[in-house]
């Protein structure tokens, strides 16, 4: 991303690289408008999308996505709440915040100065966790200002983001069978994930995952009959299913009937585990059975020796970090302890983790901390102290792309984007396909590296 300018040479964002002459002098990147509206997210809820135009005549959009599962320390998301409207959920309030104070506030200002803007808007909102205005508002416009600079600039959003000599395209981690609260069976594990390892490219891997997908489809249809292969809000199936070791079978199952194996489709769980956790009796219910943290992360570790279990995300209640530490040392040398929940994409929960080794890998979504400055941030502090990176998605999502772009320009491990179906993920996936296509041998696939 370039320099915000001569008066603001403190970044958090040092893996970036200036692209063009100094913002001062350069005016086809100042802001001539900006216009919020409220858009449906993949849900049918409403969210927020905002449009900026360029003087030069370049333009950017950003669309912000919604999560079900969403942890406490998140930034706010802002409804108005009005039940009569929407049941509540319209994001009117956060449209007007964009068009009426954050607007007028950036006409004249350049695009190219992203951290200067976003720190603009965090003191305008003047809360730690984006209350006043909404991280919704906030990060729809900051996803509009990297858009449209990267537009004046005539490169694609992830040449702007960081410009590399070469890329690193992420695994694809596909959530085919879905528990907890993206599903309405007994599963406790919200997201049971396959994750193509063993390709050669990143269009490879895709092909791979889809393959077991269908194949999995096709188990699940002939066991369960047909309505056990609906999907849920992010594609994957939602299956009558008891218990934890049912749907690991199940997909094992589909790697094999699809003509691979474990050395090449790698599985992954998305515990979500605050969802099944009792704050009062201090237990986890899973699997119809009651587990302290010590029987739980046993139950884990039983898992990960049976299975070939690369990722576990979550694998304790969000503020357990001590928990986590224990698990990243036991497992970390083979499996990647992912935080999310536990970090909410947060620099200063993400320097606590560091510092008590709680886990050996993030997970990074934008609407968690809500602008794209912090975001990069993030990033940067988890791949300093070499934890894994992975770009995500949320459970309601839109037809923007910015994720692609992200973990493209962060060489991110992963990027956890749905199952292939269902038009608001495969258009991450096919962003990916493009983005490939134009790097040609300048991009890798991150599989190698667990190959």
């Amino acid at each position: 991303m370039p320099k915000t300018s001569k008066r603001n040479r403190k970044s958090t964002t040092a893996t970036s690289v200036d692209l063009s002459e100094d913002s001062e002098f350069d005016t086809s990147a100042t802001i001539l408008r900006v216009n919020s509206r409220q858009v449906l997210d993949s849900r049918g809820n409403p969210t927020v999308e905002t449009d900026i135009w360029l003087r030069g005549g370049a333009t950017g959009r950003g669309t912000v996505p919604s999560g079900a599962s969403t942890g406490v320390h998140e930034a706010l998301e802002l409804r108005d709440e009005k039940r009569s409207v929407y049941g509540g959920k319209g994001v009117l309030k956060a449209v007007a915040n964009v068009n009426k104070q954050i607007g007028p506030k950036l006409l004249g200002r350049s695009t190219l100065e992203q951290e200067a803007l976003d720190i603009l808007m965090l003191k305008l909102d003047g809360t730690r966790n984006k209350s006043n205005l909404g991280a919704n508002a906030i990060l729809s416009v900051s996803m509009a200002v990297a858009r449209a600079a990267a537009a004046s600039r005539s490169v694609p959003l992830y040449k702007y983001l960081i410009k590399r000599k070469k890329y690193r395209l992420p695994i694809p981690m596909m959530n085919v069978i879905n528990g907890g609260k993206h599903a309405g069976n007994n599963l406790a594990i919200q997201e049971f994930l396959i994750e193509p390892i063993g390709a050669k490219t990143y269009v490879e891997g895709l092909r791979l995952g889809v393959e077991v997908y269908h194949a999995l489809k096709n188990i699940l249809k002939e066991k369960y009959g047909n309505s056990s292969t609906n999907v849920g809000d992010e594609g994957g199936y939602a299956p009558p299913l008891e218990k934890t070791t049912d749907a690991l079978d199940a997909i094992l199952l589909a790697i094999k009937n699809a003509g691979y194996d474990e050395s090449q489709i790698k599985l992954g769980l998305d515990a979500a585990s605050s969802s099944f956790y009792d704050p009062k009796t201090l237990l986890y219910q899973i699997d119809g059975r009651s587990m302290s943290s010590t029987e739980l992360a046993d139950y884990y570790d039983s898992l990960v020796t049976a299975y070939p279990i690369l990722t576990l995300e979550d694998p304790f209640s969000e503020d357990a970090f001590e928990d986590h530490a224990k698990m990243t040392a036991k497992l970390g040398k083979s499996v990647k302890i992912i935080g999310d929940d536990l970090y909410v994409t947060n620099p200063e929960r993400i320097r606590k983790g560091i510092e008590l080794k709680a886990t050996n890998a993030v997970l990074i979504k934008l609407n968690q901390i809500g602008s794209v400055s912090e975001t990069l941030e993030a990033i940067k502090l988890s791949k300093d102290a070499r934890m894994a990176v992975a770009v995500s998605h949320r459970s309601g999502e839109t037809e923007d792309t910015f994720i692609s772009h992200l973990a493209t320009a962060v060489e991110s491990h992963f990027i956890k984007a749905g199952a292939p179906a269902r038009g608001e993920r495969t258009a991450k996936y096919n962003e990916l396909i493009r983005i490939s296509e134009e790097l040609g041998h300048e991009a890798s696939y991150a599989g190698s590296n667990f190959a």
